[in-house]
């Protein structure tokens, strides 16, 4: 079990790893929508909205993705979590510039308040390609 850690994705803000890679797969935590820190050791600033906060949570799941050997084409399955029903399509459109033709098994999960006001919170697994 190797745990992923890289600079070019939101650094972890508790008691967890960015992502962990295990017997062909990563499992990335769940990245809200910040934007890099203006400085290091800097707490970043979440996007501003929804979309802004889509675009940025998923270039921080390609990095981890990348740090861990695999990429966007590689995910499998991704859980999607909004405190509003009424993101569902702002969200969705996003994702779907960001996936293009891939479409990994997903769900969208209606929850109450993210932690910081996040108005997305995006997971995945991907398999690690072997070579």
């Amino acid at each position: 079990m190797d745990l992923i850690h890289t600079p070019h994705a939101t650094p972890p803000a508790g008691h967890y790893s960015q992502a962990v890679r295990a017997n062909g797969f990563v499992f990335v935590s769940g990245q809200l929508g910040f934007l890099p820190a203006a400085k290091p050791g800097e707490r970043p600033q979440l996007a501003q909205g929804v979309a802004a906060q889509t675009e940025a949570a998923l270039r921080s799941l390609a990095a981890i993705l990348q740090a861990a050997g695999a990429s966007m084409a590689s995910v499998v399955n991704v859980t999607v979590y909004i405190p509003d029903v009424g993101l569902w399509n702002d969200v969705n459109s996003v994702y779907e510039r960001s996936f293009g033709d891939h479409k990994p098994a997903r769900a969208i999960v209606p929850t109450r308040e993210l932690h910081y006001g996040a108005l997305v919170e995006i997971s995945a697994v991907a398999v690690v390609p072997q070579g």
